[in-house]
């Protein structure tokens, strides 16, 4: 017994001396051999450089990979010099600029981290006079986030996003409390939103966004002028919230068909001007709520081309004091919808002797004035069940609606109370020199192609209708006198 309990002594003293040099070896090896890795803080070349240099100097960088994070507290140039690429190794922000007048031009900036909370950004500027131009962001959470950097400018940037599903991306530009900032020329892909937040006197024009959330949404932001863009495959290409005296001027706004799947939406915004842009091929081109918000000045749509949507504008029964003249409405599945219970009276389809293009127009010009002799009224009764039953949708273009417009036309007592009336019809599609002809598109040829084809479409239904139309009488009467023979 007493040599048992002496071995178990020994073995509970072995044990305890293993556990206390276990527990020592750590502090031994760590004062003997540290392992160190480099914190973001650790000045690499570039930043060395920068902090070498004088307010007002032009560092120029050679081409390499520089595997650093940037502070920028002066007021200096940073230009690459062939392919200079600034990596940021998967962590934190990469560049951060907290100076005025600073210029970064030319760099490959890539792969932030993926904190959503902190919002890893490639470049952060939290200063005014900020000049970003000829950039590549690749695998970025945030692109350009810039905070109270009024007179900037974001010129010529392509910046491309993380590969994440698109509800944990980044918004590849942001603008919060940034007034007179000019967007222009940049590209961006595969992010979340180009976001302004509380910006005044904005520019954003000849910019391109694809396969994003929002190409461009602005909220709380007044006086911007959003030109010359193209924004396609987003789920919602412009959108407007709460935002006044906003001008949309010759955007082309391509196949946006997201969740909303709208070109061009606006949600209590006022003094606004839509005009001259291509909008096709969305689930609703245009998507107006609560708009214009005060009696300020009437919402104006004019000059656009809006075809090929399944909707080419939906109204919510809250939008009022808008008016639409000179548009092309072609070959929309629904023209004009009404989403939700009420009717578009407090909306003007015509202004002065000039209302719209509709290519499902029936009417005819007899005295040649380019106006429908007949107002254009939108009463199908296919339109009007589908918007009840929107799973007849199945039966779009088939013998089954062919049957139910037959049915209507044949019988004036079943056919739906009008949804909106356009007095003064236009004969033949508005030309809109869009961009000079040119459509930024991957599909430019195609879209180009099409739209000749429309215009050639639209010129054969105006010889056939003038054609056979024309000793007719050029009173102008609805289209329920003419379909039952009222016509001397």
């Amino acid at each position: 017994m007493k040599s048992f309990a002496w071995i178990i002594v020994v073995v509970l003293e072995i044990a305890m001396c293993a556990s206390v040099a276990t527990a020592q070896e750590p502090m031994q090896n760590a004062h003997a051999a540290p392992i160190v890795h480099a914190p973001p803080s650790v000045l690499g070349e570039i930043g060395k450089r920068i902090e070498a240099a004088a307010p007002g100097d032009t560092i120029e960088i050679p081409a390499g990979i520089y595997r650093e994070h940037l502070r920028i507290a002066k007021s200096i140039r940073l230009v690459a010099h062939g392919d200079a690429i600034i990596d940021g190794g998967g962590n934190g922000d990469i560049i951060e600029i907290v100076a005025p007048d600073v210029t970064l031009r030319g760099f490959v900036i890539r792969d932030t981290g993926i904190d959503l909370d902190k919002e890893n950004a490639a470049i952060r500027v939290d200063a005014p006079r900020v000049t970003i131009e000829d950039n590549v962001l690749e695998d970025i959470l945030f692109g350009i986030d810039l905070r109270e950097s009024a007179d900037s400018r974001i010129s010529r940037n392509r910046i491309g996003g993380k590969s994440l599903d698109i509800a944990r991306r980044g918004d590849g530009l942001r603008l919060w409390r940034s007034d007179r900032a000019i967007i222009e020329d940049n590209v961006i892909h595969d992010g979340r939103d180009a976001l302004l937040w509380y910006s005044t006197g904005i520019i954003a024009r000849r910019n391109r966004g694809f396969d994003c959330r929002y190409g461009l949404h602005l909220m709380f932001s007044d006086d911007v002028t959003i030109v010359d863009n193209e924004f396609s495959r987003n789920s919602v290409g412009i959108y407007l919230m709460y935002s006044t005296g906003v001008e949309i001027l010759r955007n082309s706004l391509i196949r946006n068909r997201g969740p909303s799947g709208y070109g061009i939406g606006l949600k209590e915004a006022d003094r606004f001007s839509v005009r001259e842009n291509l909008i096709v091929g969305n689930r609703s081109g245009v998507y107006i709520d609560g708009s214009p918000f005060t009696e300020a000045k009437p919402g104006e749509f004019t000059l656009n081309t809006i075809a090929c949507n399944d909707v080419g504008i939906t109204f919510l029964p809250s939008a009022r004091g808008n008016e639409l003249s000179e548009n092309n409405f072609i070959d929309n599945i629904d023209q004009v919808a009404v989403a939700g219970r009420g009717t578009l009276d407090a909306n003007r389809f015509w202004k002065g002797e000039r209302g719209n293009f509709w290519s499902d127009y029936t009417g005819y010009d007899s005295n040649g004035d380019g106006v429908g002799d007949f107002v254009h009224e939108s009463s199908t009764l296919f339109e009007n069940l589908l918007a009840k039953q929107p799973s007849l949708r199945l039966f779009l273009f088939s013998p089954a609606q062919q049957a139910i417009e037959f049915v209507a036309r044949a019988v004036p007592a079943i056919r739906p109370e009008p949804k909106f009336t356009d007095e003064v019809p236009l004969m033949r599609p508005v030309v809109i020199d869009a961009r000079g002809g040119e459509i930024i598109s991957d599909s430019g040829s195609l879209a180009a192609a099409g739209l000749t084809l429309l215009a050639v479409g639209a010129g054969v239904l105006l010889i056939a209708r003038t054609g056979s139309c024309v000793t007719r009488n050029p009173s102008r009467r609805s289209n329920a006198a003419q379909t039952q023979g009222a016509i001397p």
